[in-house]
């Protein structure tokens, strides 16, 4: 079989990257190992940047429609001595522009209405219930699980979007470094009375639960745990589980009851890495193969979509121009790796605020939150990176303030200077000026 682009891995960023090239008429071939659906739990929180992608790609009222928005993020801290509260809020509309929230879609929903619309391309060919096993002089060899049967197709360039254990990295001999964490956690879907609208993070000095409203009144749960803890957990019975919610969010009484049993109920093992090299020859990695982030901000999925968007919008202009070197590829780390350099930043240190049980640090954390919230220029910062839309790193005065060591600021951004800090097109594709590409 013959291709342009062979996509190994057919998860939401490969059938992205699937979907630019699709409607730009470059012949892409996506080979997924699974034969569908899947009740594994995958990313379902579409930040800004992805909805924005999706919009450009036409997908933005279907996505609207079978999805649920999420305009802000209610971050509650509970004594547990006293039962105070204390709650921050931090709002998506802080950033200019008209993708200002997130949206909830379960995840096999979000792959179809993607897939189905490349599928109206005749350049686009899905092959389910096969997989990549490596490749043979230059060809990659695709084999079908059901008769296992080999197929080798051969390609101008080859993606590799398998996730963690990439065939496509192992063949182009790039290491991967993980970063394990101290906790795992439990997630499951469950419904929600239908006031609860938005995403709630609620913790203790020594808990966490996160609740992100799904659409169809449910919602997705993810509460931490000690690794190591799930095997003695799950001995215990369901109703146990049940408690912990609802001692946390006592309006979930009734709700999260109506989960049966623990064999719904999923973990989860966060782990972070970043690879050296997206490239090498004809070949490039996306999203899990390349970067695995720390669940906690909710970006890997979105990084995903991203890295699709770029590598697409790339090898679009690539075809569209007749420009096939493979130096061209390099514009896509160029462009991806320092923004997903700062969002696992962000991410590992939203995990760290959260791993260690002790007082102190749950003091520190509720300070750190309140003066994002009431600090405009801190608060910004916080939406725009978790947003994609734009990038600010912290400096040291940000961090001196977060941490009650200065006084908050009390002048606000003006909207000239929030749209200064979003990414533009010549941001997101440098190539396109001065005819850079070769």
């Amino acid at each position: 079989m013959k291709t342009d682009v062979f996509i190994s891995g057919g998860g939401i960023g490969g059938l992205t990257l699937a979907l630019k090239l699709a409607k730009c008429g470059v012949d892409v071939t996506v080979i997924e190992r699974l034969p569908g659906p899947t009740p594994v739990y995958k990313g379902e929180l579409l930040q800004p940047k992805s909805l924005q992608i999706f919009d450009e790609l036409g997908l933005l009222d279907d996505i609207k429609a079978s999805g649920h928005v999420i305009e802000e993020l209610n971050l509650l801290e509970i004594d547990k001595n006293s039962g105070s509260i204390d709650e921050s809020n931090m709002k998506y509309n802080v950033v200019p522009g008209q993708y200002s929230y997130s949206l909830m879609i379960h995840h096999e929903k979000l792959k179809e209405i993607i897939r189905e619309a490349a599928l109206a391309y005749p350049s686009f060919h899905y092959k389910s219930n096969s997989s990549c096993k490596g490749f043979t002089e230059g060809k990659a060899i695709v084999e079908d699980r059901k008769d296992k049967k080999e197929e080798l197709y051969e390609s101008s360039f080859f993606i590799g979007a398998e996730g963690r254990a990439s065939v496509t990295r192992k063949e182009m001999g790039i290491e991967k470094e993980e970063n394990q964490y101290n906790h795992h956690f439990l997630t499951v879907t469950f419904p929600r009375p239908p006031s609860f609208t938005e995403g709630k993070i609620i913790s203790t000095f020594d808990r966490f639960l996160g609740l992100f409203p799904l659409p169809n009144n449910e919602v997705r749960s993810v509460y931490l745990i000690p690794a190591g803890e799930y095997k003695d957990l799950r001995k215990k019975p369901i109703e146990y589980f049940h408690e912990l919610y609802i001692e946390l969010c006592p309006e979930m009484e009734g709700y999260v009851n109506q989960i049966p049993d623990w064999k719904t109920i999923q973990l989860m093992v966060p782990v972070a890495y970043h690879t050296e090299e997206y490239i090498k020859g004809n070949k490039a990695l996306i999203g899990d193969a390349v970067h695995t982030v720390h669940p906690m901000a909710g970006e890997g999925m979105n990084m995903a979509i991203q890295d699709g968007d770029v590598l697409g919008e790339l090898l679009c202009d690539m075809y569209s121009q007749g420009k096939l070197n493979t130096e061209n590829l390099k514009w896509y780390p160029h462009v991806r790796r320092e923004r997903v350099k700062n969002q696992m930043k962000l991410s590992h240190l939203s995990a760290l605020a959260y791993s260690y049980p002790y007082k102190s640090v749950g003091k520190l954390r509720k300070r750190s939150l309140m003066r994002i919230e009431q600090d405009p220029i801190l608060h910004f910062k916080q939406m725009l990176n978790i947003s994609g839309l734009g990038m600010w790193e912290d400096t040291i005065k940000d961090r001196l303030i977060q941490g009650g060591l200065l006084p908050k600021r009390s002048t606000p951004l003006t909207e000239r200077e929030k749209e200064d800090k979003l990414f533009t097109d010549r941001l997101d594709y440098p190539w396109k000026w001065k005819e850079q590409l070769v």
